[in-house]
């Protein structure tokens, strides 16, 4: 039997390195799971309300005026920009600050690691974009709407991983966090597009200004500046700027998540010398009460900086992003009147093709290619077959697709396009859940 002593200082020891990487990796992918089928009773409810007698005033509250400003600087959106310019920035900010903890201390982290699902997800958005291009073609798109091109190469984690858990022990952990690093790269992906392609003109003044506040905000991680208010002021001129330079402010958003320090300000040994000062300090009778709760205080301080500002932000933000921006953003969104010729019409089709079809073959193919080749190797227990029914869930392509759709497609062909995502979702939720249930419940213990 264990000593009660050695168990109550156990609490106190600071965490493995396993489990500082770990960690938030589980926290995360259980807030996920939880948040897709949140999304999924939003995009219900979104799709039944567009389609049913309050569609009128659904869309008319979508568009209702919305103003911000002070004296002569004032900003005029309606309630869907403000969602998808500013909300979206907050979703975006949470991808950046995921994308450098994966960079940090993830599965991205060095070559031999991220041969895997960097070449997964580039055979994930190669594929599909081609494969949109190509319908495109043949059915004649115009212009305008072979701009969509982009929209079937993302991977919605949250619906992903909302599936895996539903499928329980036949999913080995190494599928996870395989489509988790390949959602990432796709994010990465899909930001380099919003900013390279989506966008039309660039305002150079104001593209100054914001890259002013970048340089403001990482010298003020250099001095040490630790007041989250003073960042939140650097952050929102950032993104005003970003707004006016003609780029899209999303940008602004992973800019500054990718800018946020991975490590923290005090070190665990560090730490560890503090609370040994403050249990010195609380033995000792003689010394003022004042002095030991002062102590007290500095100690509490340095527990919060001993926590990287990555870690503390992406642990406060995640959960308002998964369970209210990301909803918010589905009814939003995801509210298109669903018409039955609408559903056959080339681009829908070519955006439900690109999902459902390009990513598993993309996903597979490139994945194959880079075992073939020694350059990467399947995770422990991902089978073949795990790996195409991985590669069929991702063309769920929810949120970045649906947001994509907004950016690329005039405003007359976002029905459709929307009507593509949804579909190509539908149907690779159902083909890789189907391949992934023939799966047996060990697995994971299978090469």
């Amino acid at each position: 039997m264990d000593n009660p002593a050695n168990s109550s200082h156990a609490r106190f020891l600071p965490p493995a390195p396993v489990d500082r990487v770990l960690g938030p990796l589980t926290r995360f992918l259980h807030v996920q799971s939880a948040s897709g089928i949140v999304l999924v009773v939003c995009t219900i409810a979104a799709l039944v309300i567009a389609n049913s007698p309050w569609r009128e005033a659904y869309f008319r509250l979508l568009h209702l005026p919305c103003t911000l400003g002070v004296g002569s600087w004032v900003l005029n959106k309606d309630l869907l920009h403000v969602i998808n310019d500013g909300l979206m920035t907050v979703f975006f900010f949470v991808v950046g600050l995921e994308i450098k903890r994966e960079l940090v201390a993830g599965e991205l982290r060095g070559w031999k690691k991220a041969a895997l699902p960097v070449f997964a997800a580039l055979g994930g958005m190669v594929v599909p974009a081609l494969l949109f291009l190509a319908i495109a073609h043949f059915g004649g798109f115009d212009s305008a709407l072979r701009r969509g091109w982009a929209i079937p190469m993302a991977t919605d984690i949250a619906f992903v991983v909302g599936i895996l858990a539903l499928l329980g022990k036949r999913i080995a952990p190494g599928l996870q966090i395989m489509l988790l690093s390949l959602a990432i790269v796709d994010d990465i992906g899909a930001v380099l597009v919003i900013a390279l392609v989506y966008t039309d003109a660039i305002q150079m003044t104001a593209l100054a200004i914001a890259g002013a506040g970048c340089v403001l905000t990482f010298v003020m991680n250099l001095a040490g500046v630790r007041a989250v208010a003073v960042y939140a002021v650097v952050g929102v001129i950032v993104w005003l700027a970003v707004l006016k330079s003609g780029v899209h402010p999303t940008v602004a958003g992973v800019l500054l998540g990718l800018m946020t320090p991975a490590a923290p300000w005090i070190p665990m040994a560090r730490l560890q010398v503090i609370f040994e000062k403050v249990a010195e300090d609380a033995r000792d009778e003689a010394l003022p009460q004042a002095l030991t709760q002062a102590t007290l205080a500095q100690a509490s301080v340095a527990a919060r900086e001993a926590i990287s500002p990555l870690h503390r932000l992406e642990n406060f933000l995640h959960p308002w992003v998964a369970f209210v921006i990301m909803p918010v953003f589905a009814l939003a969104n995801a509210g298109v009147e669903v018409k039955v010729a609408e559903i056959g019409q080339p681009l829908s089709l070519a955006v439900a093709a690109g999902l459902a079809l390009g990513k598993p073959v993309g996903i597979v193919l490139f994945s194959a290619v880079a075992v073939a080749l020694g350059l990467a190797s399947l995770p422990r227990g991902v089978t073949r077959r795990a790996l195409i029914g991985g590669g069929c869930l991702g063309g769920i392509g929810f949120t970045m697709s649906l947001f994509l759709t907004g950016l690329a497609l005039p405003a007359e062909h976002t029905a459709a396009g929307k009507i593509g995502t949804l579909t190509g979702s539908l149907v690779s939720v159902i083909a890789g859940s189907l391949v992934l249930m023939t799966l047996k419940p060990d697995a994971s213990a299978a090469e």
